[in-house]
Formats: C-alpha cells, sequence, structure tokens
C-alpha cells in the first residue's frame, strides 16, 4: 500500500473579478487566480520578490459567496487538492495544474477589499448553463471517519 495525501492551502490577492457560471444541473463554478507573493534574500543577500499565480476552481455555494463579496485585490485563504488537468489541441498534449478549492475564506476587514457585504453596485446576471462533464465537483461531505462518501477521483494504482 503506498501513501498520498493531496492537500494545499494558500493566502494571496485575486488577480480578477470573479465570474460566476452554472453548469446545466445549475451548480455553481467560477476559476480564479491568486497571486501570492513571496519575498526572500538571495544569494548575494539582496531582497528579491516574487509573484507566483495559482489558479483555483471554487464550486457551490463556495463559488456563490466568493462571486458575492470578493472583486479583484481581495484577500482570500483557500484550502483544497491539486488537479491536473489535460487535454490535446492541435495535436499538442498539454496539462496544467490547479487548486480546487474545498474550503475559502475571506481574509481582511472592509476597507481592506476582504468583504463585509455584497457587492450591490454589480447588476443581476442570468445564469449561463455549461456543461458539467468538463470540470470536477470537490468531495464537500466528510463522514465522521475522514472517509468522503462523495464522488472520488480513480487513483491509477
Amino acid at each position: 500500500m503506498s501513501a498520498s495525501y493531496n492537500r494545499v492551502v494558500i493566502m494571496g490577492n485575486l488577480t480578477a473579478d470573479i465570474d460566476l457560471r452554472y453548469t446545466n444541473t445549475n451548480t455553481a463554478v467560477t476559476d480564479v487566480t491568486v497571486a501570492i507573493n513571496d519575498r526572500r534574500k538571495s544569494a548575494s543577500g539582496e531582497w528579491v520578490e516574487e509573484t507566483v499565480f495559482v489558479d483555483v476552481t471554487l464550486w457551490g455555494r463556495t463559488a456563490e459567496v466568493a462571486s458575492e463579496y470578493l472583486s479583484k485585490g481581495s484577500p482570500v485563504f483557500i484550502e483544497g487538492r491539486l488537479k491536473l488537468d489535460r487535454w490535446e489541441t492541435d495535436g499538442q498534449k498539454r496539462s496544467k495544474l490547479r487548486v480546487v478549492c474545498e474550503k475559502m475564506q475571506m481574509v481582511g476587514g472592509r476597507g481592506e477589499g476582504g468583504g463585509g457585504g455584497p457587492r450591490s453596485s454589480r447588476p443581476q446576471q442570468q445564469r449561463p448553463q455549461y456543461d458539467e462533464s468538463e470540470y470536477s465537483q470537490p468531495v464537500e461531505d466528510v463522514a465522521p471517519s475522514g472517509r468522503s462518501e462523495g464522488p472520488q477521483d480513480d487513483i491509477p494504482f
């Protein structure tokens, strides 16, 4: 038996406003990018700043809350799992690693872009329909034993 553990915890700022979509089964979904700033000393002793951009997918009520309360620049804390997407375009094999959010927490107060109230100036949107098969929903319910009761990805080993 081989052991594995897939857990990601990040905190950073949203790089754009949230574009909320709905699958054909009326499940909310959104893809966001979180910018994570890192500052460290180089070998020469100079401070070097580096920004890492992480793609995150939010599902269900988490996606709706994010859409309602967060906007570009909002600080956010995300906990989830890594997922590798693979596809082929014009004969070229492509892949992309992203985080599937399982828990999200807004960071900061009203004046810091961290939420504090609905964005009432935003016009109401119609719910566009998207094919749910192109997305992978995270496990939302966890049994007391720590085992998921929801859908699982097949592990090839």
